[in-house]
């Protein structure tokens, strides 16, 4: 990083100066709140994109949310959490870009609050709750830096009735693969064709090292999560799709799989209007589209014949009990 923000109500927090000792060359600069810098209007999403400044902040407020109805995995109680805001690699579909003017990384170094709040929602409830972690962020893809799945597993792991999903595209798999597992935590991996990864999920592993870390992670005791989404409309789509649901599920324990879930390419209808003038060459955010009140979306016949394809092929090698499709009406 070349540059680093840094909220001064945080500048000594212990997470701050380890994380500042990583980078002794960065220019830093002493804010009053992260907003000033991340929400201002006179920023270039695709120039910051190319060199990024980092931004340690504080969490105020709500930290941890609910989720959307259909967001969940068999959990009554769905809550969602972001340590960071944006993320590292530079997916075309991804709705980040059309939701925050700055491609700046933020991250809130107080964890021990958003912990916090979480044990005091899982006892209100005095039942298990799911935690999703990786909604405006890449959960493990900062790792080395934020060391923040490290200390959420150590959390988590005196919350036995609080669950935990870590959403990742990343292969920074070695602070699992350093500790023993936990029964209340799912690894789970976006997964596309490698065809679609080269074409749309820029800077992200391959579909052959995602799977090879799934691997890693299941042969070492951690629950995974396989996650087929969004699908993205294409020639040969079946070949494609059906190629890597076999690449996949072959190399893995499939019975032991904790949960699969499909979803839908879909993005706000703002922000895909702000993603359109920051890529007018994009063919995937410029193909055959329609509006859906405030969304936008493939057609709906479109749409429901990729679904539906991709649920007879996946529930052909799953049982029903693993399969939890992420489709709003």
């Amino acid at each position: 990083m070349d540059t680093i923000y840094i909220e001064e109500q945080i500048s000594e927090h212990p997470r701050t100066l380890a994380i500042l000792k990583r980078y002794p060359k960065a220019r830093l600069v002493s804010i009053d709140r992260y907003n000033e810098v991340f929400n201002n209007a006179s920023q270039n999403f695709r120039k910051q994109k190319q060199n990024p400044a980092l931004i340690l902040a504080k969490k105020e407020g709500e930290r941890v949310l609910p989720t959307p109805d259909q967001y969940h995995i068999g959990g009554q109680h769905n809550y969602y959490f972001s340590h960071m805001l944006n993320c590292i690699y530079d997916c075309r579909y991804c709705f980040l870009q059309g939701m925050y003017r700055s491609a700046n990384y933020v991250v809130f170094v107080n964890y021990e609050d958003f912990f916090a709040d979480i044990e005091t929602i899982t006892a209100q409830h005095k039942k298990p709750s799911w935690y999703f972690s990786g909604y405006d962020c890449d959960s493990l893809a900062l790792e080395p830096i934020t060391q923040f799945v490290e200390q959420c597993l150590d959390a988590f792991s005196e919350i036995p009735q609080a669950w935990l999903e870590l959403r990742t595209k990343s292969t920074q798999i070695r602070p699992l693969l350093n500790r023993e597992a936990i029964d209340n935590c799912v690894v789970a991996f976006s997964l596309s064709p490698e065809e679609i990864v080269q074409a749309e999920e820029h800077k992200t592993a391959s579909l052959e090292k995602r799977i090879n870390a799934l691997q890693q992670l299941q042969a070492h005791g951690w629950k995974i999560g396989l996650r087929f989404d969004p699908l993205i409309q294409a020639s040969e789509f079946e070949r494609l799709y059906g190629r890597m649901f076999e690449q996949v599920l072959s190399a893995i324990d499939i019975e032991a799989v904790h949960s699969v879930s499909l979803g839908p390419f879909r993005l706000p209808r703002d922000f895909h209007k702000k993603m359109i003038k920051l890529y007018p060459d994009s063919k995937l955010l410029s193909a055959q589209l329609e509006y859906n009140g405030t969304h936008v979306s493939y057609p709906e016949s479109t749409e429901k014949a990729m679904i539906d394809w991709c649920e007879a092929t996946l529930l052909s090698r799953i049982s029903s009990e693993q399969y939890f499709p992420c489709v709003s009406s």
